[in-house]
């Protein structure tokens, strides 16, 4: 071993002092730097001014996006403290801007309950920030200070008289940290929708200069969590008519529930921790499973016939079709990590254990017929679930989820290695045997789709199973399926859709993501699957010249450029399968030339409400969000 004397002294420890950690390792209190991480910022002020709100100091609070890209959020609580800290003998604004760790959130005495945990959420904002700027007004002043990347330009200043009360923020976004830097409007209306239902009374206004012409959007909802139930199933069929809601506190901790089943069979949980959504859950949604499950079964005991009472209803049954918004208030919530996923207090499942058994119980009693509705749709679930667990023991008796018996149809590669290989879901027969030609044998997988795979939004798990395209692609995936469901076990770490670009190859592929986003999301939410872009047109402009062109306008610009005396010859393919081997492995299949699209889940809520939309039983609003959107399709003659 080389052994390099170099001396490791205190010279060697580095101090990142001020707000430079943040800037070093913005990932650490934002959560990345990407389009989720660049809209953390505008949350974290926006929670500032709904703190200040939910401690009874505030009604308003407003956001704008402005022409240059920056953002603003007011609000007309109290005010930043400006005086000069006694401690620190700076003004407490810039503390709470350029310090870490300083703010009112740590004291119980200001803030009883608040999202801002790390206190963190300001100074934050302003070191990611090109510039920032923050007024307060306060006791009938004015009072200013503004910020380069994070640094004051000069201390706080009076700069004038005001009737407002309250702190206004305006920042740019760093372009050197941030990947965009573009904030999405329709991301925002969502979230600052969101936090409307959550803080029922509260008035929310955004305003959007960015279009030459100004957008306004104001919230305003005094019914809740209920309101926004009904929100989330205005596209759904629900079977309870009445939205269950209850609102209680046990040991200074706020709870706030309400939920509603439809005839849908997913369910959908939103829950919320100081105003923070909480996309991972944790210990409210933890207390409201453990409540539905017991209150349901305890009403079946009671009141469902003789042959119902021999049902054991299983947390599963009790959440098929249910939609369910759980928010929680405490003083000293515990996330994990400053991106705040997931609650980890363990005081609050029983607190809300106790609430929802309570209130649901009396709900049942006095609403005997949606009752009814709800047992007979979780018994019927209860069922199904049965004849997934035989179905899916059928399909393990012919060693599928074990490693052997892959389908024939399936063309394997060689390698065993799943980071390298690739499993190409391929449309037709026709495509497919060009693709088994045409591949790299070692690494490459083909799996070729008869017609039409099934529209898995309709159907429960027993009859996905018993499709026969769809087992076989279970199969070869290799993880399973529901309950044996395993992501060790993913057999193809790139899964490529290979259908044609037409309006049947989009349907076909639409189908698969369906069946990816009900049964295989965390396979979409690693980044494994990909939709292939196979071009439209081979302009052709000599025996030795010739390229490939994906669509219309790239096809119109390439002729433009590439003027010459003799036309050149067009070849249009309608779809893969036209191609020989040689040309769809150059098009579609060689990893150094082709062109992927990856598929995300950016927004689970939307996403799901999509699915919902576009491939449940309603047509109606399946058929409104059509002639809505119809004007923004491509239109081929």
């Amino acid at each position: 071993m080389e052994n390099n004397n170099i001396d490791y002294n205190a010279s060697n420890i580095t101090v990142l002092k001020g707000l430079e950690a943040v800037r070093k390792r913005p990932a650490m209190y934002i959560g990345g730097t990407d389009d989720a991480g660049l809209h953390h910022l505008i949350w974290e002020i926006l929670h500032n001014g709904i703190d200040e709100a939910l401690a009874g100091h505030a009604n308003t609070i407003s956001l704008t996006l402005n022409e240059d890209g920056s953002v603003t959020i007011q609000d007309n609580g109290r005010g930043i403290p400006v005086d000069i800290h006694p401690v620190e003998k700076v003004s407490a604004l810039e503390l709470a801007a350029t310090v870490l760790h300083a703010g009112g959130k740590f004291d119980k005495n200001t803030y009883k309950v608040s999202s801002g945990l790390h206190g963190v959420g300001l100074s934050v904002v302003n070191a990611l920030s090109e510039w920032c700027q923050i007024e307060v007004y306060k006791n009938g002043k004015t009072y200013f200070q503004s910020y380069k990347i994070g640094v004051p330009d000069k201390p706080v200043e009076e700069i004038g008289k005001t009737n407002l009360k309250g702190t206004k923020v305006t920042f740019k976004p760093d372009a050197s940290i941030f990947k965009n830097t573009t904030f999405n409007y329709k991301t925002v209306v969502q979230r600052v929708r969101q936090d409307a239902y959550l803080n029922g009374g509260i008035t929310f206004e955004i305003t959007e200069k960015r279009n030459g012409e100004e957008d306004f959007f104001a919230f305003h909802f005094e019914g809740g969590l209920k309101s926004y139930v009904r929100h989330l199933n205005k596209d759904q069929k629900a079977i309870q008519k009445n939205i269950f809601h209850a609102k209680n506190s046990i040991d200074d901790i706020e709870v706030e529930v309400a939920l509603q089943y439809t005839d849908d069979i997913q369910a959908s949980e939103y829950a919320f921790a100081n105003n923070v959504n909480t996309p991972d859950g944790g210990t409210h949604i933890s207390g409201l499973r453990m409540a539905l499950t017991k209150s349901i079964n305890s009403y079946l005991e009671e009141f469902g016939t003789e042959k119902d009472k021999e049902i054991k209803l299983t947390g599963d049954d009790v959440r098929e079709g249910l939609t369910a918004a759980i928010a929680v208030k405490l003083a000293e919530p515990q996330f994990e990590g400053q991106t705040k996923n997931k609650l980890n207090n363990t005081e609050v499942t029983q607190a809300v254990r106790k609430i929802v058994e309570e209130d649901l119980k009396l709900f049942m009693k006095e609403n005997p017929t949606e009752a009814r509705n709800i047992l007979n749709k979780v018994i019927l679930a209860n069922k199904a679930r049965s004849a997934a667990k035989a179905a899916r023991e059928a399909v393990v008796r012919k060693g599928v989820f074990e490693g052997g018996g892959l389908p024939g149809k399936l063309a394997d590669c060689s390698s065993r290695i799943p980071s390298e290989s690739e499993l190409m879901i391929v449309e037709g027969d026709s495509a497919g045997g060009s693709a088994k030609q045409g591949r790299d044998r070692h690494i490459q997988a083909i799996f070729p789709l008869r017609g039409k795979p099934l529209n898995v939004e309709k159907y429960r798990l027993d009859k996905v199973l018993a499709n026969n395209e769809i087992s076989d692609l279970i199969r070869a995936l290799g993880v399973g399926i529901g309950e044996s469901l395993d992501m060790s076990k993913l057999r193809y770490h790139t899964i490529v859709l290979m259908a044609d670009a037409d309006v049947d190859g989009n349907h076909i592929n639409t189908l698969l993501l369906t069946l990816f986003y009900r049964f295989f999301k965390e396979i979409l939410e690693r980044g494994h699957v990909y939709m292939s872009q196979p071009p439209l047109y081979k302009v052709i402009f000599g025996p030795n010249d010739s390229l490939w062109v994906k669509d219309d306008a790239a096809k119109e610009e390439l002729l433009k450029s590439r003027k010459s005396s003799k036309a050149p010859h067009i070849q249009r393919f309608k779809g893969l399968g036209e191609m020989n081997p040689e040309q769809l492995w150059e098009t579609t299949m060689n990893p150094k030339t082709r062109i992927l699209k990856r598929v995300t889940v950016g927004d689970a809520e939307e996403a799901n409400k999509m699915f919902d939309v576009l491939m449940g039983e309603e047509v109606a609003p399946r058929k409104k969000f059509i002639e809505t959107n119809s004007i923004y399709a491509d239109i081929d003659l």
